[in-house]
């Protein structure tokens, strides 16, 4: 049994980690539903160890201190989603418990352990149970119970693993996602392995050789993904970056703070020379924006997780289904078709209601490709497919697809709201040509005003406004109408305005943070203000948008 370890050991107990969940990625990569539903925690893992790994070949270390160090500034730079951040994390606090250390004994790295849990749970905004922190808590915990009885490495590892194990099975039971999915954590499962890999190396275990891609999981061990919506991703964009600490004057915490704002999910680690960022959010730009004021951009990787759902959704209906033919657009067996962009579950139920054929999940923080739109015109069975895109940004993506469908007739109305796109489906006429229906929508589109409540992520000043940070903003036609810290004070300003006055049909959609019962003193407020026009209130349930206003 291996009572100590020196530097060399430690870098071939990096490479075998890395071999072992490369070889499993997809194993893990099938539990992955927190804190999103992306399934890519073993892909992320694997390649944020495989930095360090590849590190490890380059120079050989001649102390432990020396290889972890090593180990640790390569995750860092390399580390790749939630989890994958969080690992460099761990290796970071274990580095600097042995940075002195020529070899290292079972107390060693006890300690060590113990140090890498502290420095993850410190850089994580909000910690969570039943995930890879709760596991790697309770393994270091039993590797220090164990060490002050035996002061063996190996014995120490091991008891550390066997008690993550029992953590692992444990995280079901502690967080609701898991249990809604019937499977353990999937970062909790990748850390397990890494750390099952580098006790492999220390008994001459052979190395894995290969990867797991593609080979599915057993049942039991594969997440149940389609018991997830994709609309249930409240913030849509995994959003990393590296950026340099030039201005030296700007505290990282600063930073922290401005992102913790903008979504979930943050991790943030910082050395003297760099800042290392994870946020899931539905403004990367807004991120990266001021990142920039911190420092110079080294690496940004920016990821919609709501398109990898959806194709972790396909893929499994695939595989449930028939072998058939390549995909073929589906036949006409009507004159029209419908095909709408919008985001939430009561939008979406409105257009449906109206005739829409397809629903594109998309909008103000995820605009779909033309890819995606020409998808859903495919799967439309209508020989004339008119194609929404309910906002400006989409508009263009939209009019690629009437020059590479082939088959069908597509006409792109230029909504660029989704009140706009709901006018517009209500002027459609079945028994007129497309040139009167194009003709009579468009114009139905352009006598509706859109008004909107967001939030403000941050101080700003704005065409003569002075914008504080969690400020509620009403946008009319997406120009900024006004601020107020009380949401009801600018829905009534809202209300009191000319387009709402003069309105003879007003919709309030409320969106997926609102309360129905907020939203019914939303809308009692416009029945006040506006008692000579017909209110409807419905449940949007669009993200970033508190209310949606349509006034006609």
């Amino acid at each position: 049994m291996r009572d100590t370890i020196d530097g060399a050991s430690f870098q071939r107990m990096v490479i075998h980690a890395a071999a072992s969940i490369n070889s499993r990625k997809q194993e893990i990569n099938e539990l992955n539903v927190f804190p999103v539903p992306d399934g890519d925690t073993g892909t992320n893992m694997s390649l944020t160890i495989s930095t360090a790994a590849a590190e490890m070949k380059k120079k050989a270390a001649s102390t432990v201190g020396e290889a972890a160090a090593m180990n640790a500034s390569a995750l860092l730079r390399g580390a790749r989603g939630n989890s994958g951040v969080i690992l460099s994390l761990l290796f970071r606090g274990f580095s600097k418990a042995v940075k002195d250390k020529e070899t290292i004994d079972g107390r060693d790295l006890a300690v060590a352990l113990d140090w890498g849990v502290a420095a993850a749970y410190k850089a994580v905004m909000k910690p969570a149970e039943g995930t890879i922190l709760t596991v790697s808590r309770l393994s270091a915990a039993q590797a220090a119970a164990t060490a002050r009885e035996n002061n063996s490495v190996e014995a120490v590892l091991q008891a550390a693993i066997e008690e993550g194990h029992i953590a692992l099975d444990n995280t079901i039971n502690q967080n609701p996602v898991l249990k809604k999915a019937g499977v353990v954590d999937a970062g909790g499962k990748g850390f397990l392995v890494i750390l099952q890999g580098m006790l492999d190396e220390l008994r001459g275990e052979p190395m894995p050789e290969g990867s797991d891609d593609g080979a599915p999981a057993a049942p039991k061990d594969r997440a149940d993904f389609e018991s997830f919506s994709t609309e249930e991703i409240k913030f849509g964009y995994c959003t990393e970056f590296i950026c340099a600490r030039d201005n030296k004057k700007k505290d990282p915490e600063a930073l922290r703070g401005f992102l913790n704002a903008l979504g979930d999910s943050l991790v943030l680690v910082e050395d003297d020379d760099i800042i290392k960022v994870h946020v899931h959010t539905n403004h990367p730009g807004k991120v990266l924006e001021e990142a920039l004021t911190y420092g110079a951009l080294q690496t940004v990787k920016i990821e919609n997780m709501r398109n990898q759902h959806s194709e972790i959704l396909e893929e499994a209906a695939a595989q449930q289904a028939p072998a058939q033919e390549e995909h073929k657009a589906a036949a006409p067996e009507k004159p029209y078709g419908f095909v709408a962009v919008c985001a939430g579950e009561g939008v979406a139920a409105v257009f449906r209601d109206l005739g829409a054929d397809g629903i594109i999940s998309g909008g103000q923080t995820m605009n779909p490709s033309t890819e995606d739109i020409m998808r859903e015109i495919d799967k439309t069975p209508a020989e004339v497919v008119f194609v929404l895109p309910n906002n400006k940004n989409i508009i263009m993506a939209a009019e690629q697809c009437t020059r590479l469908v082939e088959g069908k007739q597509v006409v792109v109305l230029p909504s660029k709201t989704v009140p706009q796109g709901i006018s517009a489906m209500l002027a459609f006429d079945p028994d007129s040509s497309v040139e009167e229906n194009t003709e009579a929508m468009s114009e139905a589109l352009k006598r509706v005003s859109t008004s909107e409540i967001t939030y403000a992520a941050r101080d700003s000043d704005f065409d003569g406004f002075a914008i504080k940070q969690g400020d509620y903003l009403a946008l009319a036609e997406h120009q900024l109408f006004g601020t107020d810290k009380d949401i009801y004070a600018l829905l009534r300003r809202l209300a009191e305005a000319q387009p709402q006055q003069d309105a003879e049909f007003i919709t309030v959609f409320y969106g997926e943070d609102v309360q129905e019962a907020d939203a019914q003193k939303a809308l009692a407020i416009f029945q006040e203000a506006c008692p000579k026009a017909e209110i409807t209130l419905l449940a949007g349930g669009q993200p970033v948008y508190y209310y949606m206003i349509s006034a006609e």
